[in-house]
């Protein structure tokens, strides 16, 4: 099993953008791949409990529903600790299934061979 790494940098400056990375989450975990989104920048905000909340692109689920299919699914969020820290964002404020990790995370992730793909 390939492990997959989404990076997405969106969050309300990009609906859409931050919705594809978890549609390609879902459509990876529907095939059994190991399936991380790693979440910095303004993407970090998209783990916050109630932020995607009416949150819709166009032609898209809403965002809300693309996160609950992930992690139900499997799919782990990692939330950048040195941009979640900036934002005031805690492990208290994410939704299930989100979790704020190092650097050095996802640095082994891609040493261990990840495959990534970039929002």
């Amino acid at each position: 099993m390939e492990h997959i790494l989404i990076h997405n940098t969106n969050g309300k400056d990009n609906v859409e953008r931050a919705s594809l990375a978890f549609v390609v989450g879902n459509v990876a975990r529907s095939a059994n791949q190991k399936v991380t989104v790693l979440l910095t920048i303004e993407g970090v905000r998209v783990a916050v409990k109630g932020y995607a909340d009416d949150m819709q692109a166009h032609g898209f689920a809403p965002l809300s529903d693309l996160i609950r299919q992930f992690v139900e699914a499997g799919g782990e969020i990692w939330v950048c600790g040195a941009c979640a820290n900036p934002r005031e964002i805690t492990s208290d404020d994410l939704v299930e299934g989100a979790k704020i990790i190092g650097a050095a995370t996802a640095v082994e992730a891609l040493v261990n061979g990840a495959k990534t793909l970039d929002f």
